[in-house]
């Protein structure tokens, strides 16, 4: 019996069976992504064409109608390394404007606790919680609520806007002022978050700029535009008082403690109940950067991968759970985008494992072994037009990420799309068990990562 010829033969089967079934899926996936691209393209050009005066920029918003204080959420959780220095800057940032910080910790966490109190910031309130941690970030946030009920009782006075951000965060100089203006006309104000870039951490740090530059520079615009939900970043968002009422009255709570990604969930549940959201992309002034919440994200394989996998586990997995399918086409499609991770992790998988296999065959035929089949007339057609979607894929992620950070980044986007692509495959496997143990213990606890505050601080 020739071993080696059926060995070959059901190698070439392997191959083309998985190569059909990764770029089919490929396409698939490309389709959408085009769609969007020419959406993004489309609007981007109706607007320049029918723009007759310069640019706006946060300078050019007027004034408040109805001025009010704004409440700052900072939930934290064994974050005593960055709080600090997060506190002082967001003093100095937003200076006299009418805000209160509220920072929620928890009791085991005396060293967080310790450098809030350390902070001595005039604007910031300390709410230890009576639950030890880590419970979910959505139930530090409930708390942090509740405190901000009972000062509004005790002074006589009702803030105006509820702003989200981690203790990580590097907030902007500008942004009360963007939201003092818009929450009077939106329920919830989304700002773009730009990941900063340590040098040290170029490639797996890096590559969540590039997926936030497309992300908030593209795909938040059309989601916009088509009037689906605007999901929350969860940072440097503004929710309106009386969108947050409202979510109180539906649901008791304005964040859902069972929810990993109660941001996301907070946008979509929001525009069920007919409020209106905006995505706010504006130059602090003329000539300078956008008004933006900065921060560095993880930077080892290991931390980038916990955090991928809450996002995955809250989004594709518990939030098709807890959100199901409703709304109209548009939402039902970007819901189908938001839940495409797993698919596209196993699409990756399959593309792999077809190169490994393809390149045995390959060395074995070097060899002198049988020559390896050739590829179908349809297969080959496929991987033509996914090797095109994948070359427009890389151009469009270079020009996104030049925008934001320069050329330089955006050259060096491109290699870093391999590190993405490895952190998903990770990431999803992680998700699925993370889900099976939330299904068996009804639990969600808060995965939080490690975080750093830049010692030099970006430009505004």
């Amino acid at each position: 019996m020739d071993w080696a010829g059926a060995v070959g033969a059901a190698g070439d089967v392997a191959v083309r069976e998985w190569a059909m079934f990764a770029a089919f899926g490929f396409l698939l996936l490309g389709a959408g992504d085009i769609a969007v691209d020419m959406l993004w393209i489309g609007r981007a050009l109706k607007r320049r064409l029918a723009r007759r005066a310069p640019w706006p920029t946060a300078e050019d918003l007027p004034p408040p109608c109805r001025p009010g204080p704004i409440a700052v959420f900072v939930p934290a959780w064994q974050e005593a390394e960055v709080i600090g220095a997060m506190l002082a800057h967001a003093a100095a940032a937003f200076g006299a404007s009418d805000y209160r910080l509220y920072v929620g910790c928890y009791p085991n966490d005396p060293a967080t606790i310790a450098a809030v109190r350390a902070a001595k910031m005039p604007k910031a309130r300390l709410l230890v919680g009576p639950v030890p941690g880590p419970t979910s970030k959505a139930d530090c946030l409930n708390r942090l609520w509740e405190r901000m009920l009972a000062d509004e009782d005790e002074e006589g006075r009702r803030f105006k806007a509820v702003v989200l951000h981690d203790a990580e965060d590097v907030v902007h100089s500008a942004e009360l002022r963007v939201f003092d203006a818009l929450v009077e006309r939106f329920d919830l104000v989304q700002l773009p978050v730009l990941p900063l870039i340590d040098p040290h951490a170029r490639w797996i740090g890096g590559h969540y700029a590039d997926e936030f530059a497309e992300a908030h520079g593209k795909e938040l615009v059309v989601r916009e535009a088509l009037g689906a939900g605007l999901p929350s970043a969860g940072v440097g968002c503004a929710l309106a008082r009386g969108a947050l009422d409202r979510m109180t009255a539906a649901h008791g709570m304005p964040f859902d403690p069972d929810s990993l990604t109660e941001d996301y969930e907070l946008g979509l549940r929001l525009r069920a109940l007919g409020g209106r959201a905006a995505f706010v992309r504006l130059p602090a002034g003329p000539g300078r950067p956008v008004v933006a919440t900065r921060g560095y994200f993880p930077a080892t394989l290991e931390a980038a991968v916990s955090q991928k996998a809450r996002w995955v586990t809250g989004i594709a997995l518990s939030g098709w759970d807890r959100l199901g399918w409703s709304g109209g086409l548009a939402e039902r499609w970007m819901r189908l985008r938001d839940r495409r991770s797993l698919l596209a992790a196993l699409l990756l998988f399959a593309a792999c494992l077809t190169l490994l296999l393809w390149s045995g065959l390959f060395a074995a035929e070097l060899m002198g072994a049988r020559p390896m089949a050739p590829l179908p007339p349809f297969l080959a057609l496929l991987l033509t037009v996914n090797a095109g979607l994948l070359l427009w894929r890389l151009a469009m992620r270079f020009a996104f990420v030049a925008r934001s950070y320069g050329w330089r980044e955006g050259l060096c986007a491109l290699p870093r799309v391999v590190v993405g692509n490895l952190i998903a495959m990770l990431a999803a496997r992680r998700a699925v068990i993370c889900y099976l143990g939330i299904r068996r213990t009804g639990r969600a606890t808060w995965d939080k990562t490690a975080h750093a505050f830049p010692q030099q601080l970006p430009a505004e």
